[in-house]
């Protein structure tokens, strides 16, 4: 495989690459290394796999791939994991992202899982924190973290800290990449930034985009109606997408398209399947897709009705999740443990 296509599976289905120069000058130095950090924090959902989908295409391309939990991570921003919850809830994370890697046609076994206690609490990290901390302004901070983090008028200190952990984390975990939601993007910025200043080199990033939900506008956590739970059933993936907003003709927070273009036909693709809508024959008959953008185009053009569209997206998205759902299904403890107010015996 030469530079151009590793590039290309890399590049795929992500908003932003900093800098596509320099993902050229790592593949010709060799194999990179790349990592992408969880924070172990609310259930994991459709938002997420579709980030982590994108796993694949760097193993395929030829990436070493390193999956931080950060659970250290996950307490600190405003204590959205209480400390006493952290190690279950890692190891739901864990147990979840594997799923989502091997549903997306790539073995979990080729991806290491570090957790943030497994090294950030080392002499040399904490040093190093403090130096960081130093010299960064509260300002700076609070700026590279401000899609990341809960804000407030008054914060908590740990949010300040979160970006310039998330900075060492390139150097202590050796990545080459760091890849990441858009809403990363302020962190990594000053990683690349800062990090040459603290023994370290700044990380080509690689950021993927964030859907919209599945009732318009952001997807929400605490909206369940704004995406799908990686352990819904066929019932309510399909209730879900069904009354999700999907105007005729219209792209804009359209999750239904978006989940169809960043999750489920890469998925398809790298199985060999279409995507296929099924309808009567009075209204046309069955259409089968090869790619995402034939479906964008007879969608803008009425060839294609959301009341077609919803129920094939909705078994497609099934489909998918399917190997993830079972997994989690067959170990009913791992959510009971994480999220005890919502699956504990009390509940």
């Amino acid at each position: 495989m030469d530079t151009a296509e590793r590039i290309d599976l890399v590049s795929r289905h992500t908003q932003e690459v900093v800098t596509e120069e320099e993902l050229a000058e790592l593949f010709e130095a060799g194999d990179p290394t790349a990592y992408i950090g969880y924070a172990p924090t609310g259930e994991m959902h459709i938002g997420h796999f579709t980030t982590m989908r994108k796993l694949a295409d760097f193993l395929r391309a030829g990436v070493e791939v390193t999956v931080l939990i950060a659970d250290l991570h996950a307490h600190l921003d405003d204590n959205k994991s209480p400390f006493d919850l952290l190690d279950a809830r890692s190891t739901y994370y864990e147990t979840a992202i594997e799923g989502m890697i091997d549903a997306a046609g790539a073995d979990p076994d080729d991806v290491e899982f570090v957790r943030g206690t497994d090294f950030q609490l080392d002499e040399e990290y904490t040093l190093e924190m403090y130096r960081m901390a130093a010299e960064t302004t509260i300002a700076r901070s609070q700026r590279a973290a401000s899609e990341v983090v809960r804000e407030s008028e008054s914060p908590n200190l740990g949010g300040l800290i979160y970006p310039l952990m998330q900075t060492l984390d390139v150097k202590a975990l050796d990545a080459d990449i760091a890849y990441g939601g858009v809403d990363q993007r302020g962190i990594y910025m000053l990683s690349r930034e800062i990090l040459p200043d603290h023994g370290g080199e700044s990380p080509v990033c690689v950021f993927a985009p964030l859907l919209s939900g599945l009732s318009g506008g952001k997807m929400s956590a605490s909206d369940a109606a704004s995406k799908v739970n990686l352990t819904d059933s066929d019932e309510e993936v399909e209730e879900k997408i069904g009354q999700a907003y999907c105007p005729a003709g219209e792209l804009e927070d359209n999750g239904v398209l978006e989940y169809l273009n960043h999750l489920v036909f890469p998925v398809l693709e790298a199985g060999g399947e279409s995507f296929v809508v099924s309808r009567p024959e009075e209204y046309g008959g069955d259409l089968v897709y090869e790619s995402y953008d034939a479906v964008e185009e007879d969608f803008l053009s009425g060839e294609l009705h959301p009341a077609d569209l919803k129920p094939a997206v909705a078994s497609a998205v099934s489909e998918v999740i399917d190997p993830v759902r079972t997994r989690l299904n067959e170990r009913p403890e791992l959510l009971a443990e994480a999220y005890p107010e919502t699956y504990g015996d009390d509940a």
